[in-house]
Formats: C-alpha cells, structure tokens, sequence
C-alpha cells in the first residue's frame, strides 16, 4: 500500500486507541504519552506473564480476543507466533480498524478473521486455545456468561484484564458505564470485585493467579495505581508456578491505600 493511501485511510477513522507504526514510517495519530505507556506497561504486565507460562510463545496455539477493538493485542498475539486469532467487536469501526492494520502489517490472511457483533450472541463454532479477556469483563452485565462462552471454545488458558470494585468480598457491584457507546446489550455492569473473578474462575474449573502489578511508570495508569484495576492469569492444566509475583495485597477503597501507607486498616476489612 502507498503511504499516501495508508495516511489517508488512517485519517479517515475519527479517533484510534492504539499507537500502531509501520514501516513505511507512518503511523495511528496517537501521541499522548500516558496512552502510549499505559499499554506498554499492560503489555509487559499481563501479556509477558500470559507468554511466561506458555514457553516464550504462542506457537501452534489459536487465540480468541474478546472486544478486539482495533485489534492491538490480536497483533501482539499474531506477533508471539499464534497459529491463528479472531477477534470480535461489537463496533464495526474497530473491526475496520484491525482489518486494516493486519493488512498493512502483511499478515496472512489465513492467520486471522476480524468479524463485528455481540460476543453473547455470537456463534462460537470454533475451539480456542487461549482467549483475552481484556477490558470486556467490567463492561458486562452477564459476567457468569463470559465464563459459559469460554467454555464453549474449550480454552486452556485465559487472560483477564478488568476494573474492579473496591470492596474486599466476593459480589459484584451494579454500577454504569461512563460510556454508553462501550455498551454489550446493557449500559448498567456488574463490576466485579477481585475475590469475585477469583471464584468466577474456580467454578468454571480454572486454576488463577492475580498479577501483582510490575509498572515502572503509572502515567496513564490511574485506575491501576488506585487499585482499582487488575489482571489474572488462569489456566484449566497449564503450570502456572512461574507467576511467582502473585497479587496479594487487598483491593480496598483506594483511599485507604492513600492514607493508610501500611495497610492496617485494609488488612482490618478482610
């Protein structure tokens, strides 16, 4: 593709969430520096630990990334070596949007499928080796659901990356996106709590670690350094010892954090 068509085709999306470049010099018009870094701290965060416990790579695995967006992590997934990955978004311009960045990456066609729709009423007719839940399960009302449709694909191991409430039992908070547009069926959610997606996971028969958070710069990153966010790792078989910086700490109101540095009275509300 000419650079000229690329910038143009670029241009003509209204807004990108994710900085990709390419070679020919021209990339997605994102520049703020807390954008940038808070997806490259995710990335080394829970996409490291994701390839930690599957040998480095994601060889002769198939993905499936749930609310794909412009496809980012489907690229980083094509880019650890993964067979195959589909990603689903329920805006068509997200789905564009990945269509024409593995287009001007040159991936191989049959490496991957981008496809618009409703992950709950989606037909899932494939079987998955690891699915990215990335982002999608604090935008839900149906979070027991998002657990049934991974087991419908049959995955081994999943990567959740989720807001959370600040309480420190195990319930889901009803709460309402602050974007409406980011909707799956409902703007009112089901915000879980840590303890929450823990025991989600174990019912649906999945080992699980939360990730102790590892930024060296929280710019851009203010729910996490609030703890109101985390990642987890969960595998059905797959070793998950090499986890070894597992989050312990509890997830109370963030401003206990604040003001209590040693955590005494959050240890209080366990």
């Amino acid at each position: 593709m000419e650079t000229e068509e690329l910038q143009d085709r670029i241009a003509a999306f209204p807004r990108w969430h994710y900085k990709f470049e390419f070679d020919n010099g021209v990339s997605t018009p994102v520049t703020s520096r807390e954008v940038i870094n808070r997806h490259e701290q995710r990335r080394r965060y829970f996409f490291d630990a994701l390839l930690s416990v599957t040998g480095g790579s994601l060889r002769g695995r198939r993905v499936l990334d749930l609310g794909c967006n412009a496809g980012f992590w489907s690229l980083h997934a094509i880019e650890a070596q993964a067979d195959f990955v589909l990603g689903v978004d329920g805006r068509q311009m997200f789905i564009d949007q990945a269509k024409l960045v593995f287009e001007t990456k040159g991936i191989e066609e049959s490496r991957y499928r981008f496809e618009e729709g409703n992950v709950f009423a989606h037909d899932f007719d494939e079987r998955f080796d690891v699915v990215l839940c990335l982002g999608l399960l604090d935008q839900v009302a149906k979070p027991v659901e998002v657990f049934e449709l991974i087991a419908q694909v049959d995955a081994e191991i999943v990567v959740i990356d989720t807001g959370l409430s600040p309480a420190s039992s195990s319930f889901f908070e009803v709460s309402r996106l602050y974007d409406p547009r980011n909707a799956i069926e409902y703007p009112m959610v089901f915000l879980p709590t840590r303890q929450a997606v823990i025991e989600l996971a174990q019912q649906f028969g999945f080992n699980i670690v939360p990730l102790a958070h590892n930024m060296t710069d929280y710019a851009g990153l203010t729910d996490y350094e609030r703890q109101r966010r985390l990642a987890f790792i969960c595998a059905k078989s797959t070793p998950l010892d090499e986890l070894t910086r597992a989050e312990s700490r509890s997830f109370g109101p963030w401003w206990l954090a604040k003001a209590d540095p040693r955590g005494v009275l959050q240890r209080l509300l366990r």
